[in-house]
């Protein structure tokens, strides 16, 4: 059992009591529906946190949005019978 230091964890609190963590205990939740991505580590490199990772998608998303509100001109020409 690791040492408990006497400025970050609180006198009240038995490190013994607490027993073991279960490693990877959500993980298929979060595999089934969630939002969670896992992101390749030369990915996860240069985007070190979700801000960033937010940040990057959000520009990718820019053309996107601004092509999508653009009218299709299909259609619009005159037909000359």
């Amino acid at each position: 059992m690791k040492k408990q230091n006497s400025e970050t964890i609180r006198p009240e609190y038995n490190l013994a009591d607490l027993g073991k963590g279960i490693r990877g205990k959500h993980f298929s939740k979060y595999q089934a529906g969630g939002n969670l991505v896992l992101l390749s580590p030369d990915v996860a490199k240069a985007f070190p946190t979700s801000e960033d990772v937010n940040r990057a998608l959000r520009e990718l998303l820019k053309p996107t949005e601004k092509s999508a509100s653009v009218p299709s001109r299909l259609g619009t020409g005159s037909k000359k019978a």
